[in-house]
């Protein structure tokens, strides 16, 4: 698997350093051991879980780089909803080691694995939170979910968490035309980007989004 994930994320444009492609695999295989007590993911095959996980979340760091780019915060946080086994959160974190990243998930063993990644990989950017979303406070760039909820639900829940000029990251698979058009007026759509993930068939999506005044 080690010739495989970098060879994807060149398919992807990107040029993984050995020891980011070590800490990927490494973090993947801390979600197969603890799998066999947590249910962190129904993906048990670990070539599968290479692509369906760590693949499907490294398509997204392209987009990432140029909206991080693009708000120029010199110290960006970005906080992952609903972060389950930390994807996309923990991937974004190794990639990004000037980038705060939280993982907020209401389940507390979720919370833990996540906090036991950051130890155990050394990244002292990562950061699992057991809380609800609504109840942090304003101070995040970008706050990301991945298979989360509805984007109604997502934006209704995480709005307090925005910095003024801060966007949301939706990763969705196919295009969820239903649940933009429910939308709220305070919530915009400003891009819908498609993604191809290496050896997946499966349509991927982004939908990014930001507040706006009622």
């Amino acid at each position: 698997m080690k010739g495989r994930l970098p060879d994807a994320a060149q398919a992807l444009g990107l040029a993984l350093s050995d020891a980011e492609a070590d800490a990927l695999l490494a973090y993947q295989g801390l979600i197969a051991k603890w799998n066999k007590v947590y249910n962190l993911t129904a993906v048990r095959d670990p070539e599968q879980m290479l692509t369906q996980h760590l693949v499907d979340c490294l398509a997204a760091v392209p987009p990432l780089r140029r909206v991080l780019a693009e708000q120029g915060a010199e110290a960006p946080a970005l906080l992952d909803v609903g972060a389950g086994a930390g994807l996309p959160g923990v991937v974004f974190a190794i990639l990004h080691p000037q980038l705060q990243v939280h993982c907020v998930d209401t389940v507390a063993k979720k919370a833990a694995f996540v906090q036991q990644v950051a130890v155990e990989l050394k990244l002292p950017n990562l950061r699992g939170l057991h809380a609800r979303v609504e109840s942090l406070g304003q101070g995040y760039d970008i706050v990301s979910s991945r298979a989360f909820a509805s984007l109604v639900d997502f934006t209704t829940w995480s709005r307090a968490a925005l910095k003024p000029g801060a966007v949301w990251l939706a990763m969705k698979g196919k295009e969820p035309v239903e649940e933009i058009a429910a939308l709220p007026p305070e919530v915009q759509v400003f891009h819908v980007e498609h993604l191809q993930v290496p050896g997946l068939g499966a349509e991927r999506c982004i939908v990014w989004m930001r507040a706006t005044a009622a």
